[in-house]
């Protein structure tokens, strides 16, 4: 379990606060994570690593001459937020574009995917490149769109590598992407991490038994095994890792691979050696000859008890930058050359935006609009528990800590947006930044974009109307199902989203918001109880197949408890 924290939600910043002060000479505290602590060099890209907390050494750990230019961090097993995204990419860029790279999870695409566009409309060039190394997550086929687990390390490393020898923005882009492609790996669980201030872990392993095909946010495995000896389970992980060894080719792949064995928390360093005794001599006995092997604790889960193995099936350019110098708190080879790297003098800030002027009718709308998001922060922390329960079985058990941060902090920027005589647009927009930054995560991304959309349909110079209500729910629905990607059948909160707003939009008859939304509510529980029928197609549950069955989607219920209670709150 997670022995020492303070406030469990500030557990994530305190750790980010802490490792700049013990690494001064490397990373400095921005809003949203860290950065160097000296200057990007004018015109070179700035590569801008991270994720969610809980995983150290990565990201934060790897930012520094050779690697990272910067790490936007989330909180614990959550996506860093668009915001906190795009702070730390603008302390980065110094006029060469950014690239973010980032595992291949939902949240992380859509945090990430929303910071470049911001960024790109600011004029700065940013690219994104997802890690998708993890075997058992998808298809050979689709290596792509598999999800993020240890490979982070030689991807990231390689492609800062390329940065550090003076690649420009599209040659980085170009070998981040071909690190990618030639990264497999494969890992096994054996219990699962605690959150801090938590229990209970969020998955158990029957005793002799071990989960295979683990993922780093909780994640149990696809299936579980009876546990191996050390050299059993060498043997499970070489053999999956290689059963996708590319062809070898005259100046492509010849049989070198990089190899890292990672520790995810609990299983420690001799243990590590002592498996790594077998899979040296099984990529011996495969032809294979290793390239400067890491094992360790390299990309954790807190204390999750498990391992994984990855394999980079190197080319020549691939090699040369795998075995670069590079110099950050975490990962330290060889010397760097020697070249001025001056202090940051200065940081950029995200600005304090000027309150809109506004009418004394929108400030009444806002006002009514603040106290219903002070009604979701009730009802997300009563329900946070259970909706975590729901979540931990075929996710990772974060659900109802991300919606209680989340309206907690949508909240609390409503009050600030009233104190400052905000309307009723501008309200619902900073509330919905703030849900975003708060929860991190898909459901913090989600919930933050319906509510921004919600407020576009609202206006700071006048009132509101019943038809005003349903617009703004349509919207925000709007909203969702633009950024999300997903659609009825694929077990998300789009399966009672959809039926809510059809029902709403045939209830309403202009003039009883309050009814329409409550009879779509009882359509919207229906539907997300129905849910607990269909196996996951999207998102992190996706990868454990039918272990979702008879559960429903915690994202369903959760929209659906909070339209009940809007419901019968207007009522």
């Amino acid at each position: 379990m997670t022995y020492l924290f303070n406030d469990p939600a500030d557990f994530a910043t305190q750790a980010v606060t802490g490792l700049a002060r013990s690494h001064p000479d490397h990373v400095a505290v921005v809003h949203g994570g860290v950065v160097r602590s000296t200057e990007t060099p004018r015109g070179q890209p700035a590569l801008v690593i991270g994720g969610g907390s809980g995983h150290y050494p990565a990201f934060a750990g790897w930012v520094g001459p050779g690697m990272g230019h910067g790490a936007p961090c989330g909180n614990v097993f959550a996506s860093p937020s668009a915001s906190q995204v795009h702070s730390v990419a603008r302390n980065a860029e110094s006029g060469g574009g950014v690239i973010l790279g980032f595992g291949n999870y939902a949240g992380d695409v859509l945090h990430f995917g929303a910071a470049a566009e911001k960024l790109r409309a600011e004029g700065i060039d940013a690219r994104l490149v997802t890690v998708s190394d993890d075997i058992v997550s998808n298809t050979p086929e689709n290596h792509r769109d598999r999800r993020g687990i240890a490979g982070d390390l030689p991807v990231f490393k390689i492609v800062g590598a390329a940065i550090e020898a003076g690649a420009d923005l599209d040659e980085a882009e170009r070998i981040a992407q071909a690190a990618n492609d030639a990264t497999r790996s494969f890992g096994v669980a054996f219990d699962g991490p605690t959150l801090p201030g938590a229990a209970e872990a969020l998955f158990h392993v029957p005793d002799g038994q071990m989960g295979v095909g683990l993922g780093i946010h909780g994640e149990p495995g696809v299936r579980e095994e009876p546990v191996g000896s050390a050299a059993e389970i060498a043997r499970l992980l070489v053999e999956g890792v290689l059963a996708e060894q590319p062809p070898r080719a005259e100046g492509g792949y010849a049989g070198r691979a990089a190899v890292v064995l990672n520790g995810l928390g609990t299983v420690k360093y001799e243990e590590l050696f002592v498996v790594y005794a077998t899979v040296a001599e099984l990529l011996e006995d495969a032809g294979i000859t290793v390239v400067r092997p890491e094992v360790g604790e390299l990309v954790t889960s807190l204390d999750m008890a498990g391992l994984s193995l990855t394999l980079v099936f190197l080319d020549e350019e691939l090699e040369q930058h795998w075995l670069a110098p590079v110099d950050t708190p975490a990962l330290r080879r060889g010397a760097m050359p020697v070249r001025e790297r001056p202090r940051r003098a200065t940081f950029w800030e995200p600005g304090a935006d000027e309150t809109p002027t506004s009418t004394e009718e929108s400030r009444a709308v806002a006002a009514r609009i603040g106290g219903v998001l002070e009604l979701f922060e009730a009802v997300c922390a009563r329900e946070e528990a259970e909706l975590g329960r729901i979540d931990a079985i075929a996710g990772d058990g974060d659900h109802g800590q991300g919606m209680a941060y989340g309206s907690a902090g949508a909240a609390n920027a409503a009050r600030a947006a009233l104190a400052d005589g905000a309307g009723a647009r501008t309200l619902l927009v900073r509330a919905g930044e703030a849900w975003s930054e708060s929860a991190g995560g898909t459901s913090g991304a989600l919930w933050g974009a319906a509510l921004i959309a919600a407020g576009g349909v609202f206006a700071d110079d006048s009132g509101s109307s019943p038809r005003t209500v349903v617009d703004a729910l349509d919207a925000g629905i709007d909203a969702v199902l633009r950024l999300g990607g997903a659609a009825v059948g694929d077990k998300t909160m789009v399966d009672a989203a959809l039926p809510f707003r059809t029902t709403l939009d045939r209830a309403f008859t202009g003039d009883d918001a309050a009814a329409a939304i409550q009879e779509a509510a009882r359509t919207a529980r229906a539907a997300a109880d129905a849910t607990a029928d269909i196996t996951a197609a999207l998102g992190r549950a996706r990868v454990l197949g039918d272990r979702s069955l008879g559960t429903p989607d915690p994202g369903a219920i959760s929209f659906s408890l909070l339209m009940a209670e809007l419901g019968e709150h207007l009522s």
